[in-house]
C-alpha cells in the first residue's frame, strides 16, 4: 500500500506523492521558547519523528527542518518580568525543548532555524508581497491585504469575511481582517532596520521565510498542531502563495493534549512539564504513551492512562529481554504487512500498536511452550517494528539515555510486584501487603488492575 495522509488544505486522505523521487521534505513548526516544555508541545514533535522514520524505512531521505521561534511577544514580557534579557531568556528555553525532544527519542532535524537569523530573507519576503500587491506599508508597520488574495480561507475552511486575527485593531490598518507581516518597534524592544522603519517580523511570516530558505519554494509536508491552522498557517500558505511560491503539498496537523477536557496551556495553568514527567517515568514509556494514539486524535492525559500505557511497554520489554536471555542477541527482522499497511493508512498508529502487542502475545505463547525458534523470529519481527516506533528496548540509544538508575528501579519494583502477585496467590495476605507497603515508602505508588499491577513513581 502506498502512503496516504489526510490533508487539511483538502479535507481528505491522499496518496504521498513527493515533489522529487526519493526525498521527502518536512517542515515542523517548532516551539515559542516562551517557557519549558510540556507533554503537549513535544507530542507533535514525537508524531512527525514517527512519520519521518516511516518514510526512512520506506528508502526515502528526509530532509525536516523544525524552526524555533525565538522573537515573540509573549517572549519579551516573560522575559522582561523576569529582569533577563529577552535573548537570554529564549536560548535558555530553547535549550530545555531540544533537551526534550533529545530526552524522547526525536532524531535531530537537518536543520533548526531561529526566526532571529533570517531577517533578510524575511524583508526578502515582504519585498515581493509589496511589489505584487499584497501588502502594504503604514506607519513603520507592513500588513497583508486579506482581501487581495482571492484563496484566503481555504486551509481553515473560513470564509474571509468572518475571520478573527486576535491582533490588536490599529488605525494604520486599512482592513481589520489584514495581518501584521512586520512591526514598527517600540522602547525598549529588540528591532531590526528595513526599508519601512526598525522593527521585528510577524510570526506568521517567519515560518514561510525559514521553510522556503532551507526546503525551497515548493515542498512535501507541512506539519504542526490542530491550534495553528488558524491564523498562523492560513496566514502562512497566503502570504507565501500571493508571492508565488508553491509552498507546501501536504498539510498535516496532530490533535491536542487534554487536561479534565481542556487544552494543556501555561494560561490555563494545567501543563505538565516534561521535566516532571521525567522525574516520574521513563522517557521511552513516555514516548510510547504519546505516539500510540493516532495523531489526530486527542489525546486526554491521565497518571492512569500514562501507567498502562507503561505496563505495555514493559510487556514488550520483557519479551524481547526473556528471548536475548536465551539467544544472546535479538536480530532485528522485517515488519509485519499488517504493521506497514496500517503506517500507511494516514499514519495509523494504533492499528500498528495493536499487530506489535498480538504479536509479543504470540511470542510469549512460544516462549511457554518452548519452541525457541518461533519465539526467536517473532522477537526480531518485534524490533522490526519497535525500532520504526522509535521505542526499541534492545537499543543502545535507550540503554544511554534511560540511565542505569531508572533501568535498575524498573527491574527492582517489578520484581518486588512478581514477588506480591505469588505471596497473593499462595494466600500470604500479610507478605503481599508488607511488599506494597515497602514499595509505597519508596514512594512507589501500585494500581491493582484487570492486567495486572501496574506502577508509577509518585511526585
Amino acid at each position: 500500500m502506498a502512503l496516504r495522509l489526510f490533508d487539511t488544505a483538502t479535507r481528505q486522505v491522499r496518496e504521498f506523492t513527493p515533489a522529487r523521487t526519493g526525498t521527502a521534505t518536512m517542515y515542523v513548526c517548532g516551539a515559542t521558547v516562551q517557557g519549558v516544555p510540556h507533554i503537549g508541545h513535544v507530542r507533535g514533535a514525537l508524531n512527525y519523528d514517527v512519520l519521518r522514520r516511516w518514510l526512512v524505512h520506506k528508502g526515502m531521505d528526509v530532509l525536516l527542518v523544525r524552526n524555533v521561534t525565538d522573537i515573540d511577544d509573549k517572549i519579551i514580557a516573560k522575559a522582561a518580568d523576569a529582569g533577563r534579557p529577552w535573548w537570554e531568556w529564549a536560548a535558555t528555553h530553547e535549550r530545555a525543548f531540544e533537551e526534550a525532544f533529545d530526552a524522547l527519542g526525536c532524531l535531530p532535524p537537518s536543520a533548526t532555524p531561529r526566526a532571529t537569523g533570517h531577517i533578510t530573507q524575511m524583508i526578502d519576503l515582504i519585498q515581493r508581497l509589496l511589489d505584487r500587491g499584497h501588502a502594504y506599508a503604514e506607519g513603520g508597520d507592513v500588513y497583508f491585504s486579506v482581501g487581495s488574495f482571492d484563496d484566503y480561507g481555504v486551509l481553515s475552511n473560513q470564509r474571509p469575511d468572518e475571520v478573527q486575527q486576535g491582533e490588536s485593531q490599529t488605525g494604520a490598518k486599512r482592513d481589520p481582517r489584514d495581518f501584521t507581516l512586520w512591526k514598527g518597534s517600540k522602547p525598549g524592544e529588540p528591532s531590526w532596520p528595513t526599508p519601512w522603519g526598525d522593527g521585528r517580523p510577524g510570526w506568521h511570516l517567519e515560518c514561510s521565510a525559514m521553510a522556503t530558505t532551507y526546503l525551497g519554494s515548493e515542498f512535501d509536508i507541512h506539519g504542526g498542531g490542530v491550534d495553528l491552522v488558524f491564523p498562523h498557517h492560513e496566514n502562512e500558505r497566503a502570504q507565501s502563495h500571493a508571492a508565488g511560491d508553491g509552498f507546501a503539498r501536504y498539510w498535516l496537523h496532530n490533535a491536542w493534549v487534554t487536561l479534565s477536557g481542556e487544552k494543556m496551556s501555561k494560561s490555563l495553568g494545567n501543563i505538565v512539564s516534561i521535566p516532571q514527567m521525567l522525574r516520574r517515568h521513563r522517557p521511552v514509556e513516555l514516548r510510547f504513551y504519546l505516539i500510540q494514539p493516532h495523531y489526530r486524535s486527542t489525546i486526554e492525559y491521565s497518571d492512569e492512562a500514562l501507567s498502562e500505557s507503561a505496563h505495555g511497554y514493559r510487556r514488550i520489554e520483557h519479551f524481547l529481554r526473556r528471548v536475548a536471555g536465551q539467544a544472546g542477541e535479538v536480530p532485528v527482522g522485517a515488519v509485519p504487512a499488517e504493521f506497514g499497511d496500517a503506517l500507511d493508512d494516514d499514519l495509523g498508529t494504533p492499528q500498528a500498536f495493536a499487530v506489535l502487542h498480538n504479536t509479543v502475545r504470540d511470542g510469549n505463547a512460544a516462549l511457554d511452550a518452548g519452541d525457541d525458534a518461533k519465539a526467536a523470529e517473532l522477537a526480531g519481527t518485534v524490533r522490526a517494528m519497535v525500532d520504526v516506533l522509535g521505542v526499541d528496548p534492545l537499543s543502545q540509544r535507550w540503554a544511554e539515555h534511560t540511565g542505569a538508575e531508572a533501568d535498575a528501579l524498573g527491574r527492582l519494583v517489578e520484581a518486588m510486584l512478581a514477588d506480591r502477585t505469588q505471596a497473593r496467590a499462595d494466600r500470604d495476605f500479610a507478605r503481599a501487603d508488607a511488599l506494597r507497603d515497602r514499595l509505597t515508602e519508596a514512594g512507589i505508588a501500585v494500581e491493582d488492575t484487570p492486567n495486572g499491577p501496574q506502577w508509577t513513581v509518585r511526585d
